[in-house]
């Protein structure tokens, strides 16, 4: 089954349970509705094919072609889990996976220029927070987890289905973490995240270096000392400074530029269209690479034994 499939399915179910099981009072139908809706369909979708054609036509053969020339390839490509069930995998790939999202996600905090990057995941603010913004994120995100991510994938050798099953259920519950609901999870919360605790994460009185770290697992977050699971609601969400993040998704895809240009911060027009420039040149960069024909003189002196296959 498609992934797409998926995500709407799962995206129907997740708003029902908001609508009978409500966290908070919370307009449904708010103004930047339509820009989450956006995020929703290029983040779960398009810029997946974007990044993918930008690693098959300009990053992996260069690497594959060092690998080999260096006699690597049997190292990055080992294959670790080659003989594992399809269950194995897919529950290693969780665990192994998970820990270097979390690894990621930690940083995003921790380093300044990596925390303004994902300050468009957490311009979230009361009143808005619901499932579809567990895809409001900047597009710069998925290509440095995808980055870091890269060598254990390849190293453990996961089959494809395991890590198609790691997407699916990765989905489901970040739909629920971000929801207009409470539920905490029993004694599964020290395994799983959950809605209450991933709402911490997004406090506006966090640490500075954050908490509740967690992805799909919270277990991490324990483990580490990085966990925060008071009784009580979380008061309110955001961060300082969310007043100066652009409120529409084509803003928010040229963010944190503005930071650096006062004249077009917030919602504006040279930002939105800065952000669809940005877009642009992302698709540009993901189609292959054009190759010029030979000049006439060329052609005229190269035997047509070079066209064979």
């Amino acid at each position: 089954m498609n992934y797409i499939y998926w995500l709407a399915l799962f995206s129907v179910v997740v708003a029902v349970f908001e609508k009978l099981w409500p966290a908070r009072e919370q307009q449904q139908l708010r103004t930047w509705l339509w820009s989450d809706f956006v995020h929703l369909v290029f983040n779960g979708h398009f810029i997946g094919l974007i990044l993918y054609g930008v690693s098959f036509h300009h990053v992996v053969p260069p690497v594959e072609t060092f690998l080999s020339e260096h006699g690597l390839s049997d190292a990055f490509f080992f294959g670790a889990v080659g003989g594992w069930g399809l269950v194995a995998q897919s529950v290693s790939a969780l665990f192994v996976i998970d820990f270097v999202q979390w690894l990621v996600h930690n940083a995003l905090h921790r380093f300044n220029f990596l925390w303004k990057i994902h300050q468009i995941h957490h311009s979230v603010k009361d009143g808005e927070m619901d499932w579809i913004v567990s895809f409001r994120f900047s597009w710069i995100e998925p290509v440095i987890y995808k980055s870091v991510m890269y060598v254990p994938a390849m190293w453990f050798g996961f089959a494809p289905e395991a890590l198609f099953f790691l997407a699916v259920f990765g989905t489901i519950i970040g739909h629920l973490n971000h929801a207009n609901v409470t539920w905490k999870y029993g004694l599964l919360r020290y395994v799983l995240n959950t809605p209450h605790m991933h709402l911490y994460h997004h406090a506006y009185d966090a640490p500075g270096k954050g908490q509740n770290f967690g992805i799909t697992l919270s277990c991490w977050d324990w483990i580490f000392g990085t966990a925060h699971f008071p009784e009580e609601p979380c008061p309110k969400i955001g961060f300082p400074g969310v007043e100066l993040v652009p409120n529409d998704f084509f803003g928010q895809a040229f963010w944190p530029i503005p930071l650096a240009i006062p004249s077009i911060q917030k919602t504006n027009v040279f930002a939105s269209m800065g952000g669809v420039a940005v877009l642009a040149g992302l698709y540009a960069v993901s189609l292959p690479p054009t190759v010029d024909p030979p000049n006439s003189g060329e052609a005229e002196q190269r035997n047509v034994s070079d066209y064979s296959p």
